[in-house]
């Protein structure tokens, strides 16, 4: 109890000492041991890396969830280091309600099969996506984590410890400075009104106990300096870790876009499956087959039919047999042709269709019925349907 007492006392009174000479320091009245140019830049280059890993960190996790509630239940989960319980992702929770609106409103029915067409496309996405957030919290938040909370709280420590030690110094630079000054002033000869031997006495025995508080200060300095030294080695190793640091939060980023691009790779690819797959749905987005009722017209029957021009249409072909033969017959029109630029490749669903591949420049151009999201489109001697989506209009 004693020990333990004595010992309370001894960190008592450091921490009394450090805390005046931390003041001191701040109202401009203590000097202070300043670190050399490059351990500032280290320091400096460790402070800057771990703020912007806290916002790189925290931005990546609302891109992953953007649901706030859900992030603060993930966060508590791993707290009390639990397994955090699967989420059903928005693209999935849409394809749930895509079937079951195509269950109740007729899945034989046009909006019915599209509607289920696109909850399978909808629901590849959501699974798509929970991949990527899977991979992309293990190759990349974890190791962002994992330095924030392991590494920086080790540099933390050691930079405060190098603090105190460095207090402990500059206060027994300051000790030692006032025992030098007392010394001297004891040491100083009598004026000529101390003449008497009582006071040559007392000025030979103050000096000698300055001497002795001088000796003493000197070798608390000599401890305070080898103590600092030796920390300020041990952090500034710990700072230059740093380097390594970045080195593994690149490879770390290079796995991050790896995975991103993974993922909108495979989304593209559902969704031109898809649209592929509503493009081939008869009576989706097709033109009318039915003949459109006349304009008015005070014109007679005979001078209308004379003065309009017959076209063929290809919107409501019958087969794809009779669409590659009226096509062939199709003649483009004097105006309105097109060139136009493929921006992605496109393989033909029936011989009524041009395949495309992409960068390559077609002539497009429209006919009278047919659905707008198609062009008729020509390279070379071939011609065939295409989709406006895929082209890119040049002139």
């Amino acid at each position: 109890m004693d020990f333990n007492m004595k010992k309370l006392a001894s960190d008592a009174g450091i921490f009394f000492t450090r805390a005046v000479q931390f003041t001191e320091e701040k109202f401009g009245q203590a000097e202070k041991t300043e670190l050399d140019a490059h351990f500032e830049n280290l320091l400096a280059r460790a402070d800057s890396t771990k703020n912007w890993t806290e916002r790189i960190l925290r931005q990546t996790e609302v891109l992953l969830q953007p649901n706030p509630s859900a992030r603060v239940e993930e966060f508590l989960y791993e707290k009390l280091d639990r397994k955090v319980p699967s989420r059903v992702t928005n693209g999935e929770l849409l394809a749930q309600y895509m079937a079951e609106a195509a269950s109740e409103l007729g899945a034989t029915t046009p909006y019915g099969k599209t509607l289920l067409k696109v909850s399978e496309a909808e629901k590849r996405l959501g699974a798509a996506e929970r991949d990527f957030i899977h991979t992309a919290s293990i190759s990349f938040l974890t190791p962002l984590r994992n330095f924030l909370e392991g590494d920086w709280k080790t540099i933390s420590k050691e930079r405060r410890l190098l603090q105190n030690r460095r207090l402990d110094l500059d206060a027994c630079k300051a000790r030692l400075k006032k025992a030098k000054a007392a010394e001297a002033k004891a040491t100083t000869v009598p004026d000529f009104q101390e003449t008497r031997p009582r006071n040559y006495i007392l000025s030979a025995s103050a000096s000698a106990l300055w001497n002795d508080e001088v000796d003493k200060a000197e070798q608390e300095l000599r401890v305070a300096q080898t103590e600092f030294d030796r920390q300020a080695e041990v952090t500034r190793l710990l700072l230059e870790g740093i380097s390594s640091t970045h080195v593994n939060h690149l490879r770390c980023l290079h796995e991050f876009v790896k995975s991103q691009t993974t993922y909108y790779a495979q989304c593209y690819r559902h969704m031109l499956d898809l649209q592929k797959q509503l493009g081939r749905f008869p009576g989706t987005f097709v033109g009318t087959t039915e003949p459109a009722s006349p304009p008015l017209s005070t014109t007679s029957p005979t001078t209308a039919a004379a003065t309009m021009p017959v076209v063929p249409t290809v919107a409501g072909l019958a087969t794809s047999g009779e669409a590659a033969l009226c096509l062939e017959e199709v003649a483009p029109p004097a105006s309105g042709t097109r060139k136009a630029r493929v921006l992605y490749d496109y393989e033909a669903a029936d011989s009524s269709e041009l395949a495309l591949l992409a960068d390559e420049l077609i002539t497009v151009y429209s006919l009278p019925g047919m659905d707008p999201d198609w062009l008729i489109g020509e390279r070379g001697n071939k011609k065939g349907k295409v989709p406006v989506t895929y082209l890119e209009l040049l002139s």
